[in-house]
């Protein structure tokens, strides 16, 4: 890996916005052209996205640019794997191509990334703009205090998943070192197909060293502008199939027992989540019942590791585990 960073940008059918976000970073990258590789991946776009890939590789012709365009559209989370599997610097960025960012974020990235050789994965914070009302309705993804790199991957993990199981989604304020989330896609081969994949790379990189999640905002994220908010389908199998399959996943590495499969299981002990699976039934009933009963199957599959596969549960997980049932 001969470069400090790939940043790999997915898109499709956004020309204006992909234009606008190679603009910022060829003023952020001034004095680390250098250190960066950068990765356009075109998801087979209609529009005239390939003119402005072509006209901004000629502008950055003091840094390795890899333009690539699939020869039909893969999806969403398959072109960001891509993205992921490609890279070849020390860490990848992988940014969306709609998302503000700060112009004094690319060297903070690459600044951190030099300090702290330990690092395996860092949180940039964010706002969120609500994109119906143009308002800024989040103003810290993350509760952090500090920008210095903690040690203990795993339980700062575990705490913003708790805290923000959405921020951990967002795409652009996770920077992973490549050589671990390129062994994550390789333990989890089809996790292209899970649209909360991106839980289980920061999880399996935070597992293998220190994390930063920064005090400051240094990007923007654009809610209720996914395809998720427009179709209500995704919405029932993120709930109980996307979400739970992540936990599992994360259980298997060495994520807590009781952590994980309270994650699991909480669609089965809080109305809300009920209401989801009810509306869905009422609307797509053949496509609910299969829904839960592969929810279900993965409760099943979370249970019988605890009790039979793995030897790192102890009693007090059991002991929790036999009080469910109470």
């Amino acid at each position: 890996m001969t470069k400090l960073l790939t940043i790999a940008i997915p898109t499709y059918n956004r020309a204006s916005l992909l234009d606008k976000q190679l603009a910022w970073l060829a003023k952020s990258i001034q004095g680390y052209e250098s250190e960066c590789e950068i990765i356009i991946s075109d998801n087979c776009s209609q529009d005239h996205t390939q003119e402005i890939i072509k006209k901004w590789q000629a502008i950055f012709s003091n840094t390795v640019f890899i333009n690539n365009r699939n020869l039909e559209n893969i999806g969403l989370m398959p072109n960001i794997t891509f993205c992921l599997g490609a890279a070849t610097g020390k860490y990848v960025w992988t940014v969306g191509d709609d998302d503000p960012i700060e112009e004094k974020t690319l060297s903070y990235v690459i600044n951190k990334i030099n300090s702290h050789p330990s690092l395996t994965l860092m949180f940039l914070n964010c706002t969120g703009r609500d994109k119906r009302n143009n308002k800024i309705v989040v103003k810290n993804w993350f509760n952090s205090d500090t920008d210095e790199a903690i040690s203990n991957g795993r339980n700062i993990f575990q705490r913003y998943l708790q805290e923000s199981f959405g921020g951990v989604l967002f795409m652009t304020a996770a920077v992973y070192k490549t050589e671990l989330v390129q062994r994550a896609l390789k333990t989890w081969p089809t996790s292209g197909k899970n649209l909360a994949s991106q839980a289980y790379w920061t999880g399996f990189c935070a597992l293998h060293g220190s994390v930063i999640v920064t005090q400051d905002n240094y990007l923007e994220c654009t809610m209720h502008a996914s395809h998720l908010d427009r179709d209500p389908k995704l919405a029932l199998m993120m709930q109980y199939i996307y979400i739970p399959e992540v936990y599992l996943k994360l259980l298997t590495i060495g994520y807590s027992y009781k952590f994980c499969l309270r994650k699991i299981i909480r669609n089965l002990v809080k109305f809300s989540y009920w209401r989801i699976f009810l509306g869905g039934l009422r609307r797509w009933p053949i496509l609910a019942i299969k829904v839960m009963f592969y929810y279900l199957s993965l409760i099943c599959k979370s249970i019988y590791r605890l009790l039979f596969v793995s030897r790192k549960y102890n009693d007090l997980e059991i002991q929790w585990l036999a009080s469910l049932s109470e």
